[in-house]
């Protein structure tokens, strides 16, 4: 006992560190879990399209109704899935509970047709799946404690990406000897390395109060999380908040406009290749940029470093108007890569910043990631009304705008969190925002 309680300490202090096995586990369980954490996603629209067809009731409507329901339950829960985590001293349990729930959700899908099972099995997936992010950040700080957690997190983002890669590129090679239904099936398998992955990280070795943001001193006095109140007292994390809004508002409908701009100058089979390069090219360099990122969080500061990435997404969407050649439009998608990993990164190292010491650190990662799911939604139908009326290149140039309008917002008005070391210290070179409200305000 005491052994543990030492090593709790140290993570704290950021004298010590989790064994070789843990931190080995914790890269198993990003990389196997990166494809079972967003369920069938793209690949779900593919088969009731492809494979059950109109003969069975599903087109792109019946589909796109799916998907809608599910998300916006998914939505929902992610605020509550964060406080449950901040909650529950049992997060490999729920680690392994949840990627159960996705992958029995997605398998059962060949045996049913029924809009009304497929939509209930899909909300399942979606709400299961809002668990992972907060739980693999949570299980993240509490393992290596406050002053690694940055550098790791960068790590964790690097095998989520390759892990991405390898199941789209492993799942796109067998579909096309085995057909769209293979998915399923690797998906089970990577569920099942998943959990063993998750086994690999010993219970005892996660200190749960580190894990919701508590500091060392809190910990041992037994301070209660703060409650709700404190995440929307916290004015620099509700500004964060509507930044990632603005981020994925910019952000979400750039793939699928580029999507449909290919189909119309390639061909559906063309375009669909096309974009499965995109999708594999754009992970592959998210990986060294995530490992980048959390090196250098600590060294740069979180500011210049986020300030890059809308920089970055707003240069996309000016350059995707500067030719129709479809080889083009792939490369300029490249830079998703450095954007999306960048924000990846540095999305839950920010939000532990403002809430260090007020235990609701995956609480507010939940209510955080709420705010850029509402964005996520409204950038499709923002860009799809604007391609109608005006065509791509306008719709490309009013995403690069909002992004243009986050990055002087970011400027003008978000802090460097890097100097949040507690909840009430002083973040660096903050601009008329006060830093996070002490833990019980």
């Amino acid at each position: 006992m005491d052994r543990i309680e030492t090593g709790a300490r140290s993570r704290a202090d950021g004298t010590g560190s989790p064994s070789a096995k843990a931190l080995r586990g914790l890269d198993a369980l990003n990389f196997f879990l990166a494809d079972v954490r967003d369920g069938l996603g793209p690949y779900l629209a593919i088969y009731l399209i492809a494979v059950r067809g109109p003969d069975e009731g599903w087109n792109e409507a019946t589909t796109g109704l799916v998907m809608t329901i599910a998300g916006i339950l998914g939505l929902v829960a992610q605020t509550p899935a964060g406080a449950l985590i901040d909650a529950t001293n049992h997060k490999r349990a729920v680690v392994i509970g949840g990627a159960i729930a996705v992958t029995v959700s997605c398998l059962v899908l060949p045996f049913i047709a029924n809009f009304y099972l497929v939509t209930a099995t899909q909300s399942i997936a979606h709400v299961a799946g809002t668990i992972f992010p907060p739980a693999l950040a949570a299980i993240t700080l509490g393992l290596v404690g406050p002053k690694m957690f940055a550098k790791r997190i960068g790590r964790n983002e690097g095998f989520n990406h390759a892990g991405n890669a390898v199941s789209a590129a492993v799942a796109g090679g067998l579909a096309y000897f085995f057909g769209p239904v293979v998915v399923f099936w690797l998906m089970g398998v990577l569920a099942a390395l998943s959990i063993g992955a998750m086994l690999m990280v010993p219970a005892d070795a996660i200190d749960d109060d580190l894990a919701r943001g508590m500091t060392e001193d809190e910990a041992q006095t037994q301070e209660k999380p703060s409650g709700l109140a404190t995440l929307l007292q916290n004015r620099a994390l509700l500004l964060f908040a509507v930044l990632c809004a603005i981020f994925h508002l910019a952000n979400a409908a750039m793939l699928t406009s580029v999507g449909q701009l290919l189909t119309h100058l390639s061909g559906k089979d063309h375009a669909t290749s096309l974009i499965a390069v995109c999708i594999v090219a754009a992970q592959c360099v998210m990986v060294p940029v995530a490992i980048f990122v959390g090196a250098k969080a600590d060294v740069i500061g979180r500011k210049p470093i986020f300030l890059a990435a809308f920089g970055v997404l707003a240069l996309r969407g000016v350059l995707y108007t500067l030719s129709d050649n479809p080889f083009w439009l792939v490369g300029v998608q490249l830079l998703d890569g450095i954007g999306a990993g960048v924000y990846g990164a540095l999305f839950p190292i920010v939000v532990a910043d403002l809430t260090r010491g007020g235990g609701r650190f995956n609480a507010a990662q939940g209510a955080v990631a709420t705010a850029q799911g509402v964005g996520a939604s409204l950038s499709t139908t923002l860009a799809g009304v604007i391609i109608v009326s005006a065509g791509y290149a306008t719709a490309f140039l009013a995403l690069a705008a909002i992004a243009a309008l986050g990055f002087v917002l970011y400027l003008a008005l978000m802090p460097e969190t890097r100097g949040a070391t507690a909840a009430g210290s002083e973040p660096e070179g903050g601009a008329g925002v006060p830093p996070a409200v002490p833990a019980g305000a």
